[in-house]
C-alpha cells in the first residue's frame, strides 16, 4: 500500500530555525501522520486520506458510509460498526463526523489504542491540537508499546506547538520501545532527530 505525505497549514509557523530543515528533509519525512485499522501495524500504516476533503464522495463509499449509518442506528451498541465508520468519514474528509464516530466507538470500547491514534489524527485536522495530545496520550496509557501515537505526538508538538524540543522527548520514548523506529520515508528516526538537533544548534545564538 502506498504510503502518503499529509500537508500541514501551519508548516510556515516553525521556527525560523527549522525553516531550511523542513525544505530539505521534514516535509518530505516527517508528515507521518496516519491512522490505522484494524489489521494495520505500524509497519504498513494504513494511507492517509488526502489534506483536503474531497469535493465529491464515490457511490460506492457513499454507499458504504449510508450502510453504516443504518448499521449503527439499529444496533447503537456495535463497536466494529461504528469503528468502520469513522474510518469511512475520515478517509472521505469528513473530519468532525470521524470524531463523532470514534467517540462513539470509545464509549462501548475504551481500551483500543489504534482508535485513539485515529481520533487524534482528526482532531488535528480539525485544528484541536490539545485535543490532539490528548488523545494521543490516552492511546500509549492504554497500550504502553503503541508506537504511532508516540510519533503522531512528536508531530503535533513539532508543528502545531512549535516544540521541537518536547517533540524529539516523545520520540525517545518510542525509540526506547523501538530503537529501529523510522519515518514513513524509511528514515531512521534516530538520524531524524539528530537533523533537528544540528539544525536547533546551528541556528542558536552564538555566545
Amino acid at each position: 500500500m502506498t504510503e502518503k505525505s499529509n500537508l500541514v497549514k501551519k508548516e510556515t509557523l516553525l521556527y525560523a530555525l527549522l525553516i531550511g530543515f523542513v525544505v530539505g528533509f521534514i516535509s518530505g519525512a516527517i508528515f507521518a501522520v496516519y491512522k490505522l485499522g484494524p489489521t494495520d501495524t505500524p509497519d504498513h500504516p494504513a494511507t492517509p486520506p488526502a489534506a483536503t476533503a474531497p469535493t465529491q464522495l464515490s457511490n460506492q463509499t457513499s454507499e458504504a458510509i449510508t450502510n453504516m449509518e443504518a448499521e449503527v442506528t439499529v444496533n447503537p451498541d456495535n463497536v466494529a460498526a461504528w469503528t468502520q465508520l469513522g474510518h469511512l468519514y475520515y478517509d472521505s474528509g469528513q473530519t468532525a463526523q470521524a470524531i463523532q464516530a470514534y467517540t462513539k466507538s470509545l464509549a462501548l470500547q475504551p481500551n483500543n489504542a489504534d482508535v485513539w491514534t485515529d481520533m487524534g489524527v482528526m482532531y488535528r485536522r480539525n485544528k484541536q491540537p490539545e485535543k490532539a495530545i490528548e488523545s494521543f496520550d490516552k492511546a500509549f496509557s492504554v497500550n504502553p508499546k503503541h508506537e504511532p501515537s508516540r510519533l503522531n505526538k512528536g508531530i503535533v508538538l513539532l508543528y502545531d506547538f512549535n516544540k521541537p524540543q518536547e517533540a524529539i522527548a516523545a520520540w525517545k520514548e518510542l525509540l526506547a520501545i523501538n530503537p529501529l523506529a523510522k519515518l514513513n520515508n524509511g528514515m531512521p528516526l534516530t538520524q531524524a532527530i539528530e537533523e533537528i538537533k544540528k539544525e536547533m544548534n546551528s541556528k542558536s545564538p552564538k555566545k
